[in-house]
């Protein structure tokens, strides 16, 4: 208990610190909000008013409390460029993020889990060489790149699907360009794993009692790998949260990166804040569920002081 009570403190003030610097980031860059809005041919009183109007006349410490406290009623104020509240603009976007997303995690976890697997117990074999070269492959290519590929591949040539609209299982390939990258990361850190496993004296032990080879890598290899792994779960989220800023881009995904790649360029501050804070504190809270479940499963956490 006191180990969760010791992370949901640290989730807390990474939020904290988040919230923060996002806050401050803005505020320190150079620039008016209300002339950004008007234009710099507007009179002083109309943008006196604006500034008013959207509070950015406060003391920037008022803004930032006013800022926390509407976030925690959902209310995120009002978009700089769209004018309209900023919890409405997002609404329909994150259900798009969120498919794409969750997309995405299954895929990593229905392959890279596998493969992972099978490159670490056949690493005699030629299939461990193989599976390690596409991965190397899948790390090294960049995300853009990858998307750009797909998009060339599967829609500009077997016209699969037509670029820019996506629906049902059209969704599959903006989410396959997020999830091959990470795929090769887990198959490389699950078959590493693996293979360390195997080198434990325990496996001596176990195959000295007889226990057949699918018996020890599913009893006793696994068990073990998984522990060490289910840390990256956290690590890919965040991956993919990131991926997806770029590949809802190149494919023209009406998503929540998209909207967030929109809202820096034209410095609306009050929906990148929002955005930025949402995508925070989906990693954030994800690594404390990992934290959380590791240390039920692995007593060895327990016994950390």
């Amino acid at each position: 208990m006191v180990y969760i009570i010791k992370k949901a403190v640290i989730l807390f003030l990474t939020l904290f610190l988040v919230s923060l610097a996002v806050f401050s980031a803005f505020h320190v860059i150079p620039g008016d909000p209300a002339m950004l809005i008007l234009g710099t041919e507007s009179s002083p009183e109309k943008l006196e008013s604006l500034r008013t109007e959207l509070g950015t006349d406060k003391p920037l410490l008022v803004q930032y409390a006013n800022w926390v406290r509407g976030t925690f009623i959902g209310d995120f104020g009002v978009s700089l460029k769209y004018r309209k509240n900023v919890s409405e603009l997002i609404h329909g976007r994150i259900t798009l993020t969120f498919i794409l997303g969750m997309t995405s995690f299954f895929m990593v976890a229905i392959l890279g889990i596998p493969l992972g697997i099978l490159s670490g117990y056949r690493k005699s074999g030629l299939i461990h060489p193989i599976i390690n070269i596409f991965s190397m492959l899948g790390i090294s290519i960049p995300g853009f790149f990858l998307s750009i590929l797909i998009i060339w591949c599967f829609g500009l040539s077997l016209h699969v699907f037509i670029p820019g609209e996506y629906n049902g299982f059209k969704f599959f390939f903006p989410a396959l360009a997020i999830a091959l990258p990470q795929i090769s990361v887990l198959v490389k850190y699950l078959s590493s794993s693996v293979i360390e496993e195997y080198s434990r004296p325990y496996i001596r032990t176990a195959r000295s009692k007889g226990n057949s080879e699918l018996r020890i890598l599913f009893c006793h290899v696994l068990k073990n790998s998984f522990v060490s792994v289910i840390p990256l779960i956290g690590m890919i989220t965040g991956s993919i949260f990131s991926g997806s800023i770029i590949v809802e881009q190149v494919f023209s995904i009406s998503g929540i990166g998209r909207l967030l790649i929109s809202s820096v360029t034209s410095r609306d501050f009050p929906l990148t804040q929002t955005i930025v804070l949402y995508i925070a504190s989906t990693i954030v809270f994800v690594n404390f569920i990992v934290d959380v479940f590791i240390q039920l499963i692995d007593p060895r956490i327990r016994l950390r002081p």
